[in-house]
């Protein structure tokens, strides 16, 4: 699953909330954005294979319920994690956002 920024109705809140949902909360996640606009869930974390990303949020360790149905279905989380994209593509401050 992928959110294309680019497009008038990529960024929406049931886009966000499918792609949370379609994490494994088995493993470390984050959230990247590519220079070409393209939002998806990485089990690359970190600053591993950052080359092509226009920034990236901070890791969400395995267990902490920050992806899947459960964190899906928490309206304020999805709220949270569509405003953080809207604001950040395309000038983000910095490549790698931590407060959001």
């Amino acid at each position: 699953m992928q959110i294309d920024l680019n497009t008038p109705d990529g960024l929406t809140l049931e886009a966000v909330r499918q792609l949370l949902a379609s994490g494994s909360d088995d493993v470390h996640n984050q959230l990247r954005v590519t220079k070409d606009g393209i939002a998806y869930l990485s089990t690359v974390t970190g600053g591993q294979d950052i080359e092509g990303l226009l920034f990236r949020l901070e890791t969400w360790a395995k267990g902490s319920g920050y992806v899947g149905n459960v964190a899906a279905s928490d309206e304020v989380w999805v709220m949270q994690i569509f405003n953080a994209l809207k604001d950040n593509w395309p000038n983000p401050p910095y490549d790698y956002i931590d407060v959001y």
